[in-house]
């Protein structure tokens, strides 16, 4: 265990854990934090990530709640269990963690539709608000007790400053006497040994009766109690006695509350320390813009992955699978490519998982659960870390191996480098065949050629290389997965200038199957390049047209909602003009009427009639267009099946259900709708198929001219209209019903606010086919109806 302590502080898990205690707040949530350790238990991560997440996502609504209150306060209150008496201050941070229990308690108290793992804190905090209230209401600072803290320690405050008055009140007498001026050195009254005195020359002592308290340094002054005040001094140090013993029976009974309550107030500290440190996750997890990975049984795979350590505007996020398919990754490259970094990020995001910490990663990744995660990582990169030598590397992978086996991730930079190539390179194969028999994932760094072939012709082992621009002489940090890396060097040192006749005989010097093989790698590396640029051209055009699509869908729902608008508008000014129309037709019926009443000729009577019954078909004829107008729809709509007896259909014209009761050999349908029957093309109705049939509205309105009624009802529904729609329906309705030679009809409009009903009563007035009406009685609908009488 103890290289695998060194092996988390190789992977900077020390490092990441000093950024999450930045974000704590208490002193000992920092402290927990700092010895947070890996877990290996799946169970245990899960429910660490689960808690993160939880926090995470109450931040989001109702931000972080306060922990400035917790402070230790384990020692006091085992002092006070034992009968100590605890100072103001440890009282104090007492009540400090009473007032942030319950803050937090009330932070987590509301409404959640979901359980979350950290529920069970919040509800383990118990609190006390009496006894926070009695620390906080006798104590006002750390050197303080004030006096609401008993009813004596007011008393004997009211009596000091009663004794302090009247000693102030002699003495100022005294040093305003003219007696005494020349025998005072100074007009002021001060304190020595807790005494009220004055300060006397030295030559005038015997003059001035009084105790002496002090000399000054040099001997001119001495500092004298008068005899006046002896009495009132000795009263106030006997009230100073007895205030100090309530003070101390004060912090007595307030340490024994305390001590009453040890197993709650400790019960509490530790919950809102354990709260605060998940609170910092959560953080810290929007600090590095993380998320939550999921768990896999045996594969890894992080998508967009960076360290947490670099800077997020410049590192280069990477992609890395590990463990389906394939347990060994052997990655290589050239120096400064990013190999180490890659090696780092896939162990320290796996660590820091087990800690319950989120992943600088996007969603979709995921990752197994490690026993222990292994690391020889040494950046001989730096001057610092040069010291590292093959002794050093071969002990460090000698306590892995020891450790190694399932559930292990193990992690080897530059395996086997720092001796000779050829047994460096066997000895890396040999290493590496060993822990995969283990049942170990591996992630090697190299630039061994030799272990590019194991990788290329071993099942289970896979290349990855660092990316590198040749032009720019510039690594993009970018690992890619499937192809060797190249070291190179031969490029590199000919664009920094090596003379061209050294580079080619280096080239000569390289045996034919490793030229042959680097010659491949380039090759597949021009052809990989090619494609990247491709899916990336591809990409890019891909969300060009999405974007496109998107301003095009926007567009057109603009352009219908405009002309929704415009023909919303025109129906209104047409119902306008109707309206007008009918109230000039109406003054015309009044004239006709006082003409028939003049003339009572039978066929003068007839005419009257007969003009009357015509204007009002222009009337309703006008009406109908401007309902089909408006239940036009917006497009057309087709039944996704041929119409059959029993269905239930739309008819397009009336915007209305009705259901189908015949359909004859021409496809023409005969439909019931309410208590009429009505006849239709298929091409007029739209099939409901996920509508059950059920009885449709008693009353429809009229549509096209080829749907005519059949017979009028003797009641209108017009429940759930506006007054502006519901109008122009009972006019209609009433004309239909005047020329059927109904009687009575009875008008269903609700009693809601009476607004309906008294517009329909007003239009009943004003209507001549009515004679007289009322609202309906008992077992008729009462208020929700009026039964109209026509002439």
């Amino acid at each position: 265990m103890d290289f695998y302590e060194k092996s988390l502080k190789t992977l900077e898990l020390p490092a990441v854990l000093e950024m999450l205690a930045k974000e704590a707040v208490s002193l000992p949530a920092k402290e927990k934090v700092l010895s947070i350790r890996p877990s290996g238990a799946a169970m245990e991560v899960r429910r660490r990530l689960g808690q993160t997440t939880a926090a995470k996502t109450m931040m989001s609504v109702k931000g972080s709640p306060s922990f400035s209150g917790v402070k230790d306060v384990r020692s006091a209150l085992a002092r006070a269990d034992m009968g100590g008496i605890l100072n103001p201050r440890e009282l104090l941070d007492i009540a400090g963690v009473l007032q942030s229990a319950r803050i937090v308690r009330s932070y987590g108290e509301g409404d959640r539709s979901q359980p979350t793992d950290i529920d069970y804190l919040f509800r383990s905090i118990r609190a006390n608000r009496f006894l926070e209230d009695k620390i906080t209401g006798s104590i006002t600072d750390e050197e303080e007790i004030a006096d609401s803290a008993s009813a004596e320690l007011a008393s004997i405050r009211r009596k000091i400053r009663a004794t302090n008055a009247r000693i102030r009140e002699t003495l100022q007498k005294i040093i305003s006497s003219p007696s005494y001026s020349k025998v005072l050195q100074e007009p002021i009254i001060t304190i020595r040994s807790e005494r009220y005195v004055v300060p006397v020359k030295a030559e005038h002592k015997g003059v001035f009766s009084g105790l002496v308290h002090d000399v000054s340094a040099s001997g001119a002054t001495l500092f004298i109690e008068p005899m006046a005040v002896v009495k009132a001094n000795n009263e106030l140090r006997e009230l100073k006695a007895k205030e100090k013993q309530e003070i101390e029976r004060i912090l007595m009974e307030l340490s024994a509350d305390c001590a009453a309550h040890r197993g709650d107030i400790t019960s509490d500290f530790n919950a809102l320390v354990e709260l605060d440190v998940i609170f910092a996750k959560a953080k810290l997890s929007y600090r590095l813009n993380c998320s939550e990975p999921s768990l896999s049984e045996t594969g890894l795979r992080l998508r967009q992955a960076r360290h947490p350590l670099l800077n997020p505007e410049t590192a280069v996020p990477i992609d890395v699978e590990l463990g389906d398919g394939f347990g060994t990754l052997v990655i290589t490259g050239p120096n400064t490519g990013g190999k180490t970094v890659s090696l780092k990020t896939l162990g320290l995001l796996s660590v820091m998982t087990q800690c319950g910490l989120h992943i600088p990663a996007s969603d979709g990744s995921s990752l197994p659960v490690f026993k222990m995660v292994l690391a020889d990582i040494g950046d001989e990169q730096s001057i610092e870390q040069s010291l590292s030598t093959f002794s050093s590397h071969m002990t460090n992978i000698v306590s892995i191996l020891k450790e190694c086996g399932p559930d292990t991730l193990l992690l080897f930079d530059e395996l086997g480098a720092g001796t000779d190539p050829v047994e460096g390179a066997a000895l890396a194969i040999a290493i590496i065949e060993y822990a995969r028999k283990r049942g170990s994932l591996i992630a090697a760094t190299t630039h061994y050629a030799e272990l590019k072939v194991y990788a290329t012709s071993t099942a289970g082992v896979q290349n990855a290389s660092c990316e590198f621009d040749i032009e720019t002489l510039q690594p993009t940090y970018r690992l890619l997965l499937g192809i060797p890396g190249k070291s190179n060097a031969f490029a590199i040192s000919e664009r920094l200038g090596m003379p061209a006749e050294i580079i080619q005989d280096a080239k000569g010097r390289v045996g034919i199957e490793s030229a042959s093989f680097e010659e491949t790698i380039q090759k597949l590396e021009q052809a990989r390049q090619l494609i990247e640029r491709d899916r990336l051209e591809e990409a890019k055009r891909l969300r060009e047209t999405e974007e496109n699509l998107k301003k095009s869908e926007q567009m057109r729902r603009q352009l219908a909602a405009r002309l929704e608008k415009a023909e919303e508008t025109a129906r209104r000014e047409a119902e306008q003009i109707l309206a007008e129309a009918r109230s000039k037709a109406e003054e015309v019926f009044a004239q006709l009427d006082e003409m028939r009443k003049s003339q009572a000729q039978e066929e003068t009577y007839q005419r009257i009639n007969e003009a009357r019954a015509q204007l009002r078909r222009k009337l309703n004829d006008a009406e109908e267009r401007l309902s089909s107008r408006k239940k036009k729809p917006a497009r057309e709509r087709r039944s996704s099946r041929p119409v059959e007896p029993g269905d239930t259909v739309e008819i397009l014209s009336m915007g209305v259900k009705a259901t189908v009761i015949s359909v004859d050999p021409d496809r023409g349908l005969e439909l019931q709708a309410g208590i009429m029957r009505v006849t239709a093309k298929e091409s007029e109705v739209l099939l409901l198929e996920d509508e059950p049939s059920r009885q449709p509205e008693s009353f429809i309105r009229p549509g096209t001219s080829q749907l005519r009624t059949v017979s009028v009802s003797p009641e209108l529904d017009i429940r759930g209209m506006i007054t502006d729609e519901a109008i122009p329906v009972l006019e209609r309705y009433l004309d239909s019903a005047a020329m059927a030679n109904l009687n009575s009809v009875t008008i269903i409009h609700g009693k809601g606010t009476g607004a309906l009903r008294q517009a329909v009563h007003d239009s009943l007035k004003r209507n001549k086919s009515v004679k007289s009406f009322r609202l309906g009685r008992y077992g008729e609908g009462e208020t929700g109806v009026t039964i109209v009488e026509l002439k």
